[in-house]
């Protein structure tokens, strides 16, 4: 998943205004591996049933957005809780 510097330097998180930063490929497997599980959630309670290509995460690393079909999902009720 490639997204611009440009665009990369204006994403900020819906809810809280924190910055937001591409995942690695490891961390993103890690996630994948937790919605394979079904111990991933949503911050609101949702289990996740579908793995993610990439992810945005909030400066704070308790919020993630995911990336499908190399689109975000900027919604703050769909992001996946880290903490």
């Amino acid at each position: 998943m490639r997204l611009s510097k440009d665009l990369l330097s204006i994403l900020v998180c819906p809810e809280s205004k924190q910055p937001l930063h591409l995942i690695s490929k490891e961390q993103c497997d890690t996630i994948n591996a937790a919605i394979a599980a079904g111990t991933m959630k949503t911050v609101t309670g949702t289990t996740v049933d579908s793995p993610i290509d990439s992810g945005l995460m909030r400066e704070d690393e308790s919020i993630l957005y995911a990336i499908r079909n190399e689109i975000p999902v900027l919604l703050y009720d769909e992001a996946l809780s880290l903490s």
